[in-house]
């Protein structure tokens, strides 16, 4: 059965839920919206839009050190109470949001963060991209917005496919442990250091660098 636009609309209206898991719902149940309603209450997810306006004042800041200190992430995670910031699934998933960091090194946390200037001079970028591949302005416009979809999945870490499981995103994921703890999860902010970054290395080093390369 064809899972249509209105379908995944009145289902995310009648329960609250995101429109990906909204869609897959009715794709389990073959478009039964009665059994997607189910479904989702079965797994939790209908709540989760419910606990999006609660406030998430606790958490916990932790830290990742990765490759013998080459890289280090320091993130914070916020949940609604003390209690549950003590739970297990809560501080693994913190922990999991740090290797994340570590490993795939988004900029920010969500869309809404990238500042306008900064998503204008990405399409600028593509466009330019596009056009030197020989595309005329009208073609390369429409190839920006289909680009522009993969910066954001690039550079904020809710939109990256999570590093256990790259069927899902960060997103997905923080849905997933919401429904589980039953409590409002933000991921507020994070930085990651990556040793020399920014930094010229010196001339000779360099230069010994390429000839190991060369020779080896």
């Amino acid at each position: 059965m064809e899972i249509t636009a209105s379908m995944v609309k009145e289902l995310r209206e009648r329960t609250g839920s995101g429109m990906m898991d909204c869609k897959k719902a009715l794709v389990e149940t073959n478009g039964d919206m009665e059994k997607a309603v189910e479904l989702l209450r079965e797994k939790g997810l209908a709540a989760v839009a419910k606990k999006a306006g609660r406030i998430a004042a606790e958490g916990i800041v932790d830290a990742y050190i990765h490759g013998g200190g080459r890289i280090g992430v320091l993130v914070e995670v916020n949940i609604e109470t003390d209690f549950a910031a003590k739970n297990e699934e809560f501080r693994s998933f913190v922990k999991d949001m740090a290797m994340q960091i570590a490993a795939s090194s988004p900029q920010y946390v969500q869309r809404e963060d990238v500042p306008k200037e900064v998503i204008e001079k990405e399409k600028e970028i593509l466009k330019v991209q596009a056009m030197n591949e020989g595309k005329p302005e009208h073609i390369a416009d429409k190839m920006v917005s289909g680009r522009i979809e993969k910066f954001f999945k690039e550079v904020c870490l809710l939109e990256q496919p999570f590093i256990k499981d790259t069927d899902k995103t960060v997103q997905d994921v923080l849905n997933e442990k919401i429904a589980l703890i039953g409590e409002k999860i933000s991921i507020r902010r994070f930085v990651r250091y990556e040793m020399g970054e920014g930094l010229e290395k010196r001339e000779d080093n360099f230069a010994e660098e390429v000839m190991k390369q060369v020779n080896g």
